[in-house]
């Protein structure tokens, strides 16, 4: 098996990190290579928030399809998943079977090239490959090895396979969410998945900061549990600190009131009054000044013990007129509000056109798409989507002759063995 030796491999990127020759226009993390073992969702986010970062992203997919969101629709654009799309610029696709011999050394020497890999299979799946943390880490120990699971690399929960709404339900999510009086709910998108792969790609980061200055790498474990439970913030807080048990409230606020949603002439209109002086402006503006003499409401802590009857007023006013017309009244109070949006109304908002939010790029089977922008700004460096997500196997040939150097007829010889396709 062909090695390359780590210590190169450390000195080349690390010298890469430091030069003051790096181009901006490359991104913060160019030079860092990450080999991306996952699918699905948590992972397949991590490696593109870093790919949009500068860093080469080799994807490694298995035979029979690849990542199982390449096939998660409708609705499919020219037969390329939607879903699949969202999560996946920045990359470059090749299809390996690690179940053969051949396959799995491949990977350990892509391994050995690379400085982070992430990885989300269940617990001990990759050490029969010989591509876990201790057999990789004793021939690539620069190596930072991420892995993603459902519930931890150790426990009881250990071997399950994770899913987003599991692990939202077992961490308490589902029953805070939906209507106050009705059944638990699933947040619109897989919240638990994406926290858990902002977690990994934050300590990736500071992973590579580490080893920047001990020469070594380590190894990161993330789990979508752990990930809900520290996402309940106040809600656990205020459980595991005053004993109070959590409810769902619909759109609206435990602590603070009035915060939520209201019905208005035309859809649906949020607003968060946070501090008394906030109220005060809210009746104001809306002429119920009575509610200002009224020891009901004086604080906060009165109006969220008096919350049915303020809010009943307050649902009866805002259902008189439409959202345009509460936006106009509230635009120059220091009231926070906006509306309930739908998708149609958030990519035509006028701050996340001007937020450059959507990224228009050709994608070689696909054509044109369209995909949501990465969400921070870099005032001496980039962070942008440059390439569209692959096709399945695109850049098989490029990885193996541009990055192992394997000759033309040896990748010949892979293909008719079925190693790679």
């Amino acid at each position: 098996m062909k090695l390359w030796n780590y210590q190169q491999v450390f000195h080349h990127q690390l010298r890469t990190l430091c030069s003051k020759s790096i181009e901006t226009s490359q991104g913060p993390l160019s030079g860092i290579r990450v080999l991306d073992l996952t699918r699905i969702l948590a992972g397949p986010y991590c490696t593109m928030l870093l790919g949009d970062l500068g860093a080469e992203i080799i994807k490694v997919e298995s035979p029979g399809g690849g990542d199982e969101t390449r096939k998660w629709g409708p609705p499919f654009v020219n037969g390329e998943s939607a879903y699949f799309l969202s999560i996946n610029r920045n990359k470059k696709s090749i299809v390996v079977d690690m179940k053969n011999s051949q396959g799995s050394n491949l990977i350990k020497e892509l391994a050995v090239k690379s400085d982070v890999l992430v990885e989300n299979y269940i617990p001990d799946k990759l050490k029969k490959f010989g591509l876990d943390f201790q057999s990789l880490h004793a021939v690539a120990p620069h190596l930072v090895y991420c892995s993603i699971t459902g519930y931890g690399s150790t426990g009881p929960y250990s071997s399950r396979p994770g899913y987003d709404v599991i692990a939202a339900s077992i961490g308490g999510l589902l029953n805070i969410t939906g209507p106050q009086s009705g059944d638990p709910c699933k947040v619109g998108v897989a919240v638990t998945d994406l926290a858990t792969g902002l977690y990994a790609h934050g300590a990736i980061m500071a992973a590579l900061l580490q080893r920047s200055k001990t020469g070594r790498g380590q190894k990161i474990d993330c789990n979508l549990l752990s990930t809900q439970v520290s996402l309940l913030a106040n809600i656990g807080s205020n459980y595991l600190n005053a004993g109070w048990e959590a409810k769902r409230w619909g759109t609206a606020h435990e602590s603070i009131v009035p915060y939520q949603s209201f019905k208005t002439k035309d859809g649906f209109l949020t607003i968060g009054a946070g501090s008394d002086k906030q109220f005060k402006e809210l009746c104001e503006i809306l002429n119920v000044t009575q509610f200002l003499e009224d020891p009901k409401f004086q604080t906060n802590k009165d109006r969220v013990e008096n919350r049915k009857e303020l809010v009943s007023v307050l649902t009866k006013i805002f259902s008189s007129k439409t959202n345009d017309h509460w936006l106009k009244l509230f635009e120059s109070s220091s009231i926070p509000c906006g509306p309930v949006n739908k998708m149609k109304d958030v990519f035509t908002d006028p701050q996340v056109i001007y937020n450059d939010m959507i990224n228009n790029m050709n994608h070689p089977s696909a054509g044109h798409i369209k995909l949501a922008g990465p969400a921070v700004k870099y005032s001496e460096s980039v962070n942008m989507a440059r390439s569209p997500p692959p096709c399945l196997a695109q850049h098989t040939n490029e990885i193996l002759s541009s990055v192992l150097q394997y000759k033309e007829d040896y990748i010949e010889h892979l293909r008719n063995c079925k190693v790679v396709f």
